[in-house]
């Protein structure tokens, strides 16, 4: 049986499953915790493969996503800060090797949106924004059926675009970018600072933005007023994405996005309010991703059969 191996590898888990060609739908999955007792990483990916295919399947091609800036090209991962042993690790050619099979490799967030583009959200549209918004923000673009990769395979990085140059650190180093003011971690950060300042809520100390989103829901003013803000921020952006990339559907995933109307309300107003023209807006829709923890799964079945057929 011809298969394809789907691999996600994750700074705790790492999820491999396979699928049966033409099929999305795994014949079977596995995962294993990314770290056990400090036995490398590198050594469990190749163990979990081992584990999840069976010797009577024949391997097609390997898609795997991977954290951080990638270089989709020579399948090596560029930086990892949860993971410092992969870095300037080819891991394509290295289960390629192992497995002889032409393996693929793509950053997180660009596979996610290939995913939901494939299988999830996003299907029948040929232009598409996915964005992340968790614990960082992460995007892929998807223009006339394509992934947009720029380059050296870094482009769509758009939780990295500025929005307030003297505004808040964000975790790359850089002020003010959608990410300081947006993610998760912005909106528990912000929410920490105005308590510091004195102002009031049900909650105190340095609640997380699950926690902070309960409380708005309930009606703490704080808490509403945090959401507003990085509803906010995320609509501006959209509104000059929208402007750049003109595309039919802008999906959202992440822990954040799951807070609803809370954060999608303010998100509308703010584009609606903020973009260049309304022609950006006609047939537009904003959708919530559709598949959830297995988004970087089927991402990178997509990137496997995708690739596979490119070179076939």
């Amino acid at each position: 049986m011809k298969t394809t191996l789907a691999i996600d590898i994750g700074g705790t888990q790492l999820r491999a499953a396979v699928f049966p060609e033409n099929e999305d739908k795994p014949l079977r999955q596995k995962r294993l915790p990314t770290y056990v007792d400090g036995k490398p990483s590198l050594d469990r990916l190749l163990q979990l493969i081992h584990e999840v295919t069976e010797e009577s399947e024949t391997i097609d091609a390997i898609g795997i996503v991977a954290p951080g800036p990638i270089n989709a090209n020579t399948g090596v991962i560029l930086a990892a800060p949860n993971l410092p042993e992969w870095a300037g690790v080819s891991i394509s050619d290295l289960c390629q090797k192992e497995f002889g099979a032409p393996t693929f490799l793509g950053n997180d967030a660009n596979l996610a949106a290939i995913g939901e583009w494939k299988y999830g959200a996003g299907r029948g549209h040929h232009h598409l924004i996915y964005m992340t918004i968790s614990t960082g923000i992460g995007s892929g673009v998807i223009s006339h059926d394509q992934l947009i990769v720029g380059n050296n395979g870094l482009a769509s990085e758009l939780g990295h675009v500025t929005l307030l140059p003297d505004g808040p650190m964000c975790g790359c180093g850089q002020r003010g970018h959608l990410e300081a003011l947006a993610s998760g971690t912005g909106i528990a950060k912000y929410f920490a600072e105005q308590l510091s300042n004195g102002r009031e809520s049900i909650l105190s100390g340095k609640p997380d933005a699950k926690t902070i989103s309960k409380a708005a829901k309930e009606g703490d003013e704080l808490a509403l007023e945090t959401f507003n803000r990085a509803g906010y921020y995320i609509g501006l952006a959209v509104a000059n994405y929208l402007a750049i990339f003109n595309p039919s559907i802008v999906i959202f995933g992440g822990g954040v996005s799951q807070a609803g109307d809370l954060i999608m309300n303010p998100i509308r107003k703010a584009m609606r309010e903020s973009v260049f023209s309304e022609h950006f807006l006609m047939d537009l829709e904003l959708s919530y991703a559709e598949l959830g923890d297995d988004v970087g799964l089927y991402g990178a079945l997509a990137l496997a059969r995708e690739s596979l057929g490119a070179i076939s």
